[in-house]
């Protein structure tokens, strides 16, 4: 089956420029100006990415988000927000995406996002094709939390945690450095593939999502801390 790259805005003019310019990556494109109907579509095909709008008739982009990633866990989600709409960044981030787009936006930063997800999904999708018996099963282990590299799989006390793509490398790049102190763009770098100014948020709200479910006390959090004024270390 040919990846395909699911595109969900409702403004001609901007679901124009993003089917132009993402077709320079070679991927089949769907669009759909319809929340409803693109959240059928999202919920029963296969897309290497999708670019998700906020504001949508019919379902907003917020709820295709949460509900796809109920059955998707490891869909590469980016939203598309408004400007000035600091609240929608957070929530998107809050509620499953990968990253997200501010209106309006530069065509290289946006294909690098974009290029960013496909390389982690690309990986991911490698690593879960492969026949079982042909991965390492070591798994790295900090108190009851062990995360299994090859399977792409996080356990906590024994019972599996279902972490998105980028959840997963984020803790994987903080585990395999522990005790290492990284700031909020050394993360953006190192995990989502890009440095911007202004982005901080997408590590800060995925980084409250991942404690959320690997922490016994997300709200004081005993594996990933913070180091005030500089940033985040796993102890």
């Amino acid at each position: 089956m040919v990846d395909r790259v699911l595109i969900v805005e409702d403004d001609p003019d901007i679901s124009v420029l993003l089917q132009v310019n993402l077709a320079e990556l070679g991927y089949p494109i769907d669009h759909f100006s319809d929340g409803k109907a693109a959240y059928q579509a999202a919920l029963h095909n296969d897309y290497i990415i999708m670019l998700l709008d906020i504001t949508l008739p019919s379902m907003n982009g917020l709820d295709i988000c949460r509900e796809i990633r109920q059955v998707k866990p490891h869909q590469s989600i980016i939203m598309l927000t408004a400007k000035n709409s600091e609240t929608d960044h957070v929530l998107g981030l809050e509620l499953g995406a990968d990253d997200y787009m501010t209106k309006p936006f530069s065509i290289p930063e946006l294909q690098a996002r974009v290029r960013a997800q496909l390389r982690k999904t690309a990986y991911l999708k490698s690593r879960l094709a492969e026949p079982l018996v042909n991965k390492v099963q070591a798994a790295i282990t900090v108190g009851e939390l062990s995360i299994y590299p090859e399977q792409h799989k996080v356990c906590l006390a024994e019972k599996d945690i279902e972490l998105t793509a980028t959840e997963f490398e984020l803790l994987y790049y903080l585990i395999t450095h522990q005790g290492q102190v990284f700031s909020r763009a050394q993360l953006l770098e190192s995990v989502w593939g890009y440095t911007h100014s202004g982005y901080e948020h997408t590590v800060n709200s995925t980084m409250n999502r991942l404690r959320g479910k690997i922490e016994p006390i997300p709200e004081s959090p005993k594996y990933i801390q913070t180091v005030w004024g500089v940033g985040y270390k796993f102890v």
